[in-house]
């Protein structure tokens, strides 16, 4: 019952610094860490886009690039690729003792996210889908690159799942071009358990050994033997999803099984004790939601639920949750703040909840009320990421409060 290893290590100061003549406590800090500009232009692009694809999509602005292929891939693609770079950026850091891009190269890499996304609104252009596929090669170099250099290889796999969302990018791509049978939504949708994939990994890294450092009466207990399984049955039931010709019931039984696997690994963790911690409560909550979502897909296997809601708790309830838990957390460490949640880190997590909520309940109402309901889920995700932008934005702007480098 050993604890894994963090995967992003974050002390709290012992002192903050608020004065001094460090060279690192002065001047822009914005491209000193990988987080820092990705955590920022995912949280202002997850802001701006969703009401982008509202208005196309409610009330009948001629946007041709911006569609429902545009909102599915800009979401995975866009946003939250952004987010796991910037993760792995400084993550890598932490694991090798080496330096990821920073100054002019992170620049230009994150420069290469925001030409994709410029891509991504011209109008069925191949140059606009070249631009698109550029980042994630562009950012797998240099973190292969301090990996391999350090010795220390053990997260390399990280970077197989990397190349997978590339994979399920590639094919998006190719489909809206004629190009291969496999269509761009459910390239998507293959893409999107990737993450969760992804997000099991990183979930079983932190979040007992958070709850250990944050909730002194907490007793979490992590199972070599369940972790493995959990992460081995994720997977399998994820290749089932995207496998054509399984049997719905063998589909069934593999999303299922590992819905209840990661419910029952979570039950260990010990969440009936983090009600007093938002920054606790909002990881357990995620990743109760990712096995939430793989029940869902059990469900809209045997025909008694629909695949947008099962895709949804888990993107949205799951990884979004999760994204936001773990920028809210790695930018008060890693910006040397002290480790507390206040009123805002509260109104993020419960309006991304309220997000979630609305948009699974969006699809089994009437008409009438689902567009209401989308309209909420809308406003509720532009207040979580929105308030995020708008008070953690100066935070990775400004260099650390304890003089450090990073």
């Amino acid at each position: 019952m050993k604890q894994p290893a963090p995967l992003i290590p974050i002390k709290e100061p012992n002192e903050i610094r608020q004065k001094g003549h460090h060279p690192s406590s002065v001047g822009l800090a914005l491209f000193r860490l990988g987080f820092r500009p990705f955590y920022l232009l995912a949280a202002l692009f997850a802001m701006l886009s969703i009401p982008l694809w509202l208005v196309t999509y409610s009330r009948g602005v001629q946007m041709p690039s911006v569609n429902l292929l545009w909102h599915m891939h800009e979401m995975v693609f866009g946003f939250a690729v952004a987010v796991v770079v910037g993760f792995l950026f400084t993550a890598a850091r932490n694991w090798t003792g080496l330096w990821t891009p920073r100054g002019w190269r992170l620049a230009a890499i994150a420069g290469t996210w925001i030409i994709g996304r410029v891509g991504m609104l011209m109008p069925s252009s191949a140059i606009g889908a070249v631009l698109d596929l550029l980042f994630i090669p562009v950012a797998m170099v240099p973190l292969y690159r301090v990996m391999w250099r350090s010795g220390k290889r053990r997260n390399l796999p990280l970077l197989g799942l990397l190349a997978s969302l590339f994979i399920a990018n590639l094919f998006f791509h190719a489909n809206a071009f004629g190009l291969h049978h496999y269509s761009a939504i459910e390239a998507t949708e293959a893409a999107i358990l990737v993450l969760a994939v992804l997000s099991t990994v990183m979930g079983g890294r932190v979040i007992p050994g958070f709850t250990t450092n944050m909730a002194p009466d907490s007793e979490p207990k992590t199972f070599k033997h369940l972790d493995k399984a959990s992460v081995t049955l994720v997977m399998v039931a994820s290749l089932a999803w995207v496998t054509t010709g399984l049997a719905p019931w063998i589909t069934a039984a593999l999303t299922g099984s590992s819905g209840l696997l990661q419910l029952a690994r979570l039950a260990f963790w010990s969440p009936q004790r983090t009600a007093r911690y938002p920054l606790l409560w909002i990881l357990h909550l995620a990743y109760a939601w990712i096995g939430g979502g793989y029940l869902l897909l059990a469900a809209a296997s045997l025909g008694i639920a629909s695949v947008s809601s099962a895709m949804h708790a888990i993107a949205v309830g799951g990884m979004s949750s999760l994204i936001l838990g773990m920028i809210a957390r790695t930018t008060i460490g890693h910006t040397g703040r002290l480790m507390r949640a206040d009123h805002y880190e509260l109104l993020i997590f419960v309006a991304v909840q309220c997000a979630a909520v609305a948009r699974i309940l969006a699809n089994i109402v009437p008409s009438g009320i689902r567009d209401v309901l989308l309209v909420v889920a809308g406003i509720c995700w532009v207040i979580a990421f929105g308030t995020y932008a708008v008070v953690f934005g100066p935070f990775l702007c400004m260099p650390r409060l304890d003089g450090r480098d990073g």
